[in-house]
């Protein structure tokens, strides 16, 4: 799997040379009016093309090669590959063409990544078969269509909330690079050695992808990417559950609960100030954090200042991360002790919300 890994990092890496030099001026699209805008000059959003490209050269090497000349013992099909490439490519065109463009309609890239859903639950037999709380998993024994419904929310939900939280250089790159990590390395524990291969194969992508994006932020994820680390995790997490009793359903939630539980509160708070959820804005955690947390930079180049403070952001929500990460691989069967991790972090997360909009941030955290 190891070789399989670095061919998706080597493939990615290449991908990004030629989309750096071929596509310098694309970023120009991306208007300086927008509230998520926090670089100065044209940087390409077409990391999704890495991503995608890395993954899928990855995954067909080594379900083609495997048991012919290569004994990976993978379980991994060429078809099965397929399946995943298929399920994921309303998401990565969808989100490449508002990169490309910037007018998307949200509606449309809601369509999109409900129609991935519904393709992942007929390709893929997705369902999400409990959740860890008795007297739910009683209805979802007698009504299963109630499983299809979570599964299809998590594979058109989860795209977005990686979308939100791709803000900074390396943020959104490296907590699914950690998420990936964690699910494949459960995956092993537990036999599950196709599933780790299609969660290492993106992980070596994405690595790939961050040696342009972190810290020189040459070439961003843009929606395409976003979606692409939202769909395979989603997907990949129903699947860790539903092929394996032993591993809990708050596995994956306390890993993912940063991204989901930052677009949950996204939504409650717009809905408070009357504002619609689909409207951007610069209200995120990883934007205060940018504003009122990294100091600022004494630098004659203002383009330069707002390359390091970018930079200087993502580490703080890294270490966030980590924070659920580490539990979550520690405590991966152990449905209770996960709960009370996702309900830590939640209450965690509201109070350094709150303490950040009141400026009483504590000063040894002001870098």
């Amino acid at each position: 799997m190891v070789v399989l890994t670095v061919l998706a990092f080597l493939v990615s890496v290449l991908i990004g040379i030629l989309v750096v030099r071929a596509r310098e001026n694309e970023g120009a699209q991306y208007g300086d009016d927008k509230p998520q805008r926090f670089h100065v000059g044209h940087v390409p959003r077409l990391g999704g093309l890495c991503l995608f490209g890395g993954l899928g050269a990855s995954a067909f090497t080594g379900a083609l090669l495997d048991g012919r000349w290569v004994g990976l013992n993978l379980h991994l099909s060429p078809l099965t590959v397929l399946y995943w490439m298929t399920v994921m490519m309303p998401l990565v065109l969808t989100g490449l063409m508002e990169d490309l463009t910037q007018r998307l309609p949200v509606s449309w890239r809601l369509l999109s990544s409900t129609g991935a859903a519904c393709l992942a639950l007929w390709l893929l037999d997705l369902a999400v078969p409990r959740v860890g709380v008795a007297w739910i998993d009683v209805f979802l024994i007698q009504w299963p269509w109630l499983g299809l419904g979570l599964a299809a929310l998590a594979v058109a939900g989860l795209p977005h909330a990686f979308n939100i939280i791709d803000g900074y250089n390396g943020l959104a790159g490296t907590v699914a690079l950690l998420v990936l990590l964690a699910m494949a390395h459960v995956a092993l524990q537990v036999g599950d050695r196709s599933l780790a291969a299609v969660m290492l194969a993106l992980a070596g992508a994405t690595g790939g992808f961050l040696l342009w994006n972190y810290p020189l932020g040459l070439i961003f994820a843009g929606d395409g990417g976003a979606y692409l680390w939202g769909g395979v995790i989603a997907v990949g997490a129903v699947l860790l559950v539903q092929r394996n009793p032993v591993v809990s359903p708050w596995f994956p939630l306390l890993l993912l609960i940063y991204p989901v539980w930052e677009t949950l509160f996204s939504i409650y708070r717009k809905m408070v100030r009357g504002v619609s959820p689909g409207v951007a804005d610069a209200l995120h955690f990883h934007q205060l954090i940018f504003r009122r947390l990294v100091r600022k930079v004494f630098h004659g180049d203002h383009a330069r200042q707002l390359l390091i403070r970018n930079n200087r952001t993502s580490p703080y929500l890294w270490g966030f991360t980590a924070l659920t990460v580490l539990p979550a691989v520690l405590f991966w069967q152990n449905s209770l002790v996960l709960m009370l991790f996702c309900s830590v972090f939640v209450v965690t997360y509201v109070l350094a919300y709150l303490a950040i909009v009141r400026f009483k941030v504590p000063r040894w955290l002001r870098r």
